[in-house]
Order: C-alpha cells, then sequence, then structure tokens
C-alpha cells in the first residue's frame, strides 16, 4: 500500500495551489504516493483540472491572486495546521507545506517565525523543539543541513546559541535520519565565527559552547565531528548531515547549490513536515508559469528511495 501524503496548499493568492495540483498529478508522485491536497477545491480549480485528485476541504474565501492579504495568511495556516492534525491522528505518514507569504501572515496579526515553530506549536511542543533541515542532491551526494537558530537576527541568534540547544539539534538530526533509514549517522558541526574561531583568535563560542556540545553529544552515542569553519563545512564528504549555527551558514550553500531542487525538513516533533525551499512567487502567480520540481523533491524525498541514502 502506497503511504498517504498530506499537502497544504500554501498561500491561496501565490504559486502553492498550483505547485500542489501539478505535483499531486505528477505520474512519479502518483507512482510513490497517494497525495491528498489540503485547502478550497474552488481555488485548486483555479489552476487546473481536478478531477480524480484527492481534496481534504479547508474553507477560504476567494483569493486576490499576486496580492498580499490577511485573510491570505489566516488561509495558508489554516490549511497546514489541518494537514498537520490529520497527520498526528494517524491518517497521513508525512505533511508537506507548499509556499506562505510572511507578510500576509503577519498582516493577520499572527506570531510567525517560520513552518519549524508552528509544526511543534500545533503538536502541542515548545517552538525551540523544531529543527529545520534543507536536503538536496549535489554532484551524486546527499546533502543535509540543520540549523541551530533560524529566522531572527544575527546579534539575537548569537545569545541563542548554547551548548544545550547545538545539542538538541545534533540529538533531533540523528533521530530523524535514523527515521529515515540511516542506521549510524555522520554530522559534521560548524563554527560560529570565521574559521570556526581559529582557536580563539577570532571568538570563544566554539571553544566555550560548540566543542563542549560536541563532547557531550558523542558522550551519548553520537558520531559528530567539529567545530569546522561553516565556509569549507559542505566541501567535506562522508557525512549525513551538517550542523550549521546561523541562517545563512546554510541557506547561502542551499540556494547557491541547488536553487530549485532544495526540501526544507522540519525535524524533532512527531509530525514529518516538509516544505518546499522558495516563497510564494506572488508575481506569477495564477499565470501557470510555476515550477513544481521543488514541491516534487520535497515529496520524493520524505517517501521515496534517496531519503535512505547514506554518506559517501
Amino acid at each position: 500500500m502506497k503511504p498517504k501524503i498530506a499537502i497544504a496548499t500554501g498561500d491561496p493568492a501565490g504559486i502553492g495551489p498550483e505547485i500542489s495540483l501539478k505535483a499531486a498529478r505528477d505520474p512519479r508522485i502518483v507512482e510513490l504516493c497517494e497525495p491528498v491536497l489540503f485547502g478550497a477545491r474552488k481555488v485548486i480549480a483555479m489552476h487546473g483540472a481536478i478531477d480524480g485528485v484527492a481534496i481534504a476541504e479547508v474553507k477560504q474565501a476567494r483569493p486576490r491572486i499576486g496580492t498580499i492579504a490577511p485573510e491570505h495568511g489566516r488561509a495558508a495556516l489554516a490549511a497546514a495546521e489541518a494537514a498537520i492534525r490529520g497527520a498526528l491522528a494517524g491518517d497521513y505518514q508525512a505533511v508537506i507545506g507548499a509556499p506562505h507569504t510572511e507578510t500576509a501572515i503577519h498582516a493577520a496579526g499572527i506570531a510567525f517565525d517560520g513552518y519549524p515553530s508552528f509544526v511543534a506549536r500545533v503538536c502541542g511542543l515548545p517552538p525551540d523543539d523544531a529543527v529545520l533541515m534543507l536536503c538536496f542532491s549535489h554532484e551524486g551526494r546527499e546533502v543535509r543541513i540543520a540549523h541551530v537558530t533560524l529566522h531572527v537576527s544575527v546579534a539575537q541568534a548569537l545569545g541563542m546559541i548554547s551548548q544545550h540547544r547545538i545539542v538538541q539539534t545534533l540529538r533531533a538530526v540523528d533521530s530523524a535520519l535514523k527515521k529515515l533509514g540511516i542506521a549510524e549517522p555522520r554530522i559534521a558541526v560548524s563554527g560560529v565565527n570565521p574559521h570556526a574561531g581559529e582557536s580563539g583568535a577570532f571568538g570563544s563560542e566554539e571553544l566555550e559552547i560548540v566543542d563542549p556540545a560536541i563532547q557531550q553529544a558523542r558522550g551519548a552515542g553520537m558520531t559528530v565531528d567539529g567545530p569546522i569553519g561553516a565556509d569549507t563545512l559542505i566541501q567535506r564528504k562522508g557525512y549525513d548531515a551538517y550542523v550549521v549555527m546561523l541562517h545563512d551558514q546554510g541557506h547561502v550553500a542551499a540556494k547557491l547549490l541547488a536553487p530549485q531542487r532544495v526540501a526544507a525538513l522540519t525535524i524533532g516533533t512527531p509530525v514529518l513536515f516538509s516544505s518546499v525551499a522558495h516563497g510564494s512567487a506572488l508575481d506569477i502567480a495564477g499565470q501557470g508559469r510555476a515550477n513544481p520540481d521543488a514541491m516534487i523533491e520535497a515529496i520524493t524525498r520524505l517517501v521515496g528511495r534517496r531519503r535512505r541514502t547514506p554518506a559517501t
């Protein structure tokens, strides 16, 4: 029996419904799983034929395509929450989130800093329990990059980096990789400062925070190396995942090496949740031009063979 996957269609005014529908009708996806779209049938139908496509109705007003509005932000999160709750109930093996528009969500007066913390809240967990891991293929190997801090200012991020938070991230990564079929994960950890601090020459965070966290993780049975300078981290082969301290240490590499093929996996929660690593593209919404490759990539990474590929 094929796994059942929930797809939250994202901002109804953006490309989310279009790429969700295109992915659900793609023969590669139909072969892998049973996709169910979470959104308004009338909105999804604006982007193509929906005959034979399973839809879990989430009430939405007709959107003003290509615009930012509070109701669009509320609709995106309502679809995502319904899909997550369906997975918590055991109805779906995993959830895929189409792009949202943060400006629209904030216009609705909703505190939101990305899908990972949102997933944690819906699951009844502290927001910090969720970790974002970017996943993509590059030069024949699988690259997975998890973040200790995410959508906060650099100044705020520096205050958030702690031994406890790094170890918590490493545990989430180690557990997620094992769930994905990698029996003995190998993880590399970045530093905070240039060249991982150069033994204290460029900062003390590596000596006082990062290295003690790595030692603690090793003591818990994890295979972890570092701290390694973020500028060379991803070049180092043989690791199943990389853990970085700051948003741009991971996102710059991912968007440079695989701009249209990155899946953003939320780990550390009971729901396997992935989203695409691009925005809602309001400028091309409703024109039929949206590329579903990132959505297809996100789905195949959750239920396809590549999710189990260990380091080489």
